[in-house]
């Protein structure tokens, strides 16, 4: 397990969501399954983010556990997410998963991509 001084984190809001998400996927009771944040190429910066639920854990996986949310993710992706925050917003600006990431350059327009 990664130190939580570089850790991904998840604010609240995200972290209900998240609940949400597995309770309607019905995984909610299953601690075998795990959010996957990965990095992935793509999107009108470069970068995009991809969000699943996983239970298949990578020989060089990074874990973290933030507020009985296990996250995990590959080590090449942990290298662009290094003290990243995701968050989740419902206001009328856009509804959905965002990526607080300090490594990031700069961000598109939507959000769902970046570039370091």
């Amino acid at each position: 397990m990664v130190s939580l001084e570089n850790a991904i984190t998840i604010s609240s809001k995200a972290k209900l969501k998240i609940e949400e998400l597995k309770k309607n996927a019905q995984i909610e009771d299953n601690n075998n399954y795990f959010l996957r944040v990965s990095v992935v190429g793509g999107g009108c910066s470069g970068l995009s983010y991809k969000l699943d639920f996983d239970d298949q854990l990578k020989p060089k996986d990074q874990v973290f556990e933030f507020e009985d949310i296990k996250i995990v993710t590959d080590l090449k992706s942990f290298l662009y997410l290094v003290n990243t925050e995701l968050d989740f917003s419902d206001g009328l600006n856009g509804k959905g998963f965002y990526f607080n990431n300090p490594n990031a350059s700069r961000t598109c327009g939507c959000g769902d991509s970046f570039a370091v």
